[in-house]
């Protein structure tokens, strides 16, 4: 779809009282949605470059909630860099590269860490703070929560 057609539309949502407006045009589709004014609302990261990514297809995980209170205390010390979304974990920018961060790496604030992959959008995920990875909670191509601990820099 054409830019211009995207930017017109999003012209209309603004002047209409629609709260979200979904286009589909061949195969493409492009939606739009408009967060009401006074809400607070927390800024994506940067989308990386897009790349045809493996499907994951997560086996579904029965956990009694007692088994999750301890996985929490058994973090390493140190900071915790938490998933901003819900969305697939990548932990490299394309299936055959080398991944952007290993355990023991040192690390500076402001480096990508790894990727999630959300409505077919690559989001860069940063490091908020320097120092060595002492962890890293997730695996490739692994689902991840809003919120879920996925690094531990120390």
């Amino acid at each position: 779809m054409d830019l211009r057609k995207i930017k017109k539309l999003i012209d209309l949502l603004e002047e209409s009282n629609l709260a979200e407006l979904e286009i589909k045009e061949g195969e493409e589709v492009v939606r739009l949605s408009r967060v009401p004014k006074g809400n607070a609302v927390m800024a994506a990261p940067a989308p990386v470059a897009v790349a045809p990514a493996p499907i994951a297809v997560a086996a579904p995980v029965a956990a009694a909630p007692a088994d999750a209170a301890p996985a929490a205390d058994a973090l390493p010390a140190g900071h915790v860099v938490k998933a901003p979304m819900v969305g697939t974990f990548y932990a490299s920018s394309s299936p055959g590269a080398a991944p952007f961060v290993k355990v023991g790496q040192q690390v500076k604030a402001g480096e990508t860490l790894g990727v999630i992959e959300a409505m077919k959008m690559f989001n860069q995920i940063e490091a908020d703070v320097a120092g060595t990875v002492q962890a890293i909670l997730v695996e490739n191509g692994q689902p991840v929560e809003f919120d879920e601990p996925m690094f531990v820099i120390a």
